[in-house]
């Protein structure tokens, strides 16, 4: 962390639990910033090899060890499993007083810390704003990531903001009340995308099938085949135009007010995959919505619903 004299900053002792995909990570990041991973618990086999892959000089150690050991404790369990593991490190003691605690949940800001809070330890909500896979690529990504943060004083935020800079990323405040609907925003933005580009893939892959050219592979569910290669640049095509130019970047048949290729398209999907197409009217329906399209597409849109009510 800076210092205004622009001496060495003091380096931390980093215990991580939970030594997963994000834990590992952040771990790895925090240590090319010179600080030291001291303990970290690792309970499945895959969290087990992470850690001694990531992290090697890192002793695995029970839970209580590791928070006996750090002056920067890292909370990066699911977060269903938070409330029990705060609860659990406060009934027993465990976080010395004075120990800066992070949770990397999104959906919680500070408040689910109080238990460590009201015994000395200072509350951070430190969230990256990333997608973790366990691969290499995770710690390079950590430095083009954006992290939310939420804390319980001024002093906490310059602490946080310390530590997202040293690793390379861009820390931003978020309300304790906003931590829902901030998170919600991401899962939107992220897991959703993922369904809708698989269910594409999976729509495209019917559509091929049995079609290929001499000389290609044949169509299969395997990732990284023909499917993907259409699919590829059109996404991130329609991702950055997005980005850069929001709703202006919009095109297809429901933007255009085409209700015929709309109405074909449901009906083409619905024997593949019903499921698939009900997906396809409900991001339909959205779109049409946000792009203020011609009431024909609302009625086929409508219609098309109600044949699948009165099916039920």
């Amino acid at each position: 962390m800076g210092t205004p004299s622009g001496l060495r900053p003091a380096r931390l002792k980093v215990g991580i639990i939970s030594a997963g995909r994000v834990g590992t990570a952040l771990g790895m990041a925090l240590e090319r910033a010179e600080h030291v991973v001291v303990a970290c618990s690792a309970i499945s086999t895959t969290s087990r090899r992470l850690a001694e892959r990531r992290l090697p000089d890192t002793p695995i150690v029970p839970v209580p060890d590791v928070a006996d050991s750090a002056e920067l404790l890292l909370l990066t369990v699911p977060d269903s499993e938070l409330p029990a593991l705060i609860n659990g490190l406060a009934a027993t003691g465990a976080v010395r007083r004075g120990t800066i605690v992070v949770h990397t949940s999104g959906a919680n800001g500070v408040a689910i810390l109080a238990p460590l809070t009201e015994q000395g330890c200072v509350p951070l909500a430190i969230h990256p704003a990333m997608t973790f896979t366990g691969s290499d690529e995770d710690v390079a990504r950590l430095a083009d990531t954006c992290f939310g943060v939420t804390a319980a004083d001024e002093i906490g935020y310059a602490i946080a903001q310390s530590l997202v800079l040293e690793i390379g990323g861009e820390p931003f405040g978020v309300r304790e009340d906003a931590r829902p609907l901030y998170h919600a925003a991401l899962a939107h933005a992220s897991n959703h995308v993922a369904t809708v580009i698989a269910d594409a893939l999976d729509a495209l892959r019917a559509a091929l099938a049995g079609q290929e050219l001499l000389g290609q592979e044949l169509i299969s569910d395997a990732p990284g085949g023909l499917a993907e290669r259409i699919v590829g640049p059109l996404a991130r095509a329609a991702l950055e135009n997005t980005l850069q130019r929001g709703q202006a970047a919009l095109t297809g048949p429901v933007a255009r007010g085409d209700a015929a290729a709309v109405a074909g398209h449901l009906a083409a999907l619905e024997p593949v995959d019903p499921e698939l197409a009900q997906s396809y009217y409900a991001n339909s329906l959205r779109t049409a919505q946000r792009a203020h399209a011609p009431e024909e597409v609302f009625d086929v849109l409508a219609d098309w619903s109600g044949k699948q009510g009165r099916r039920r």
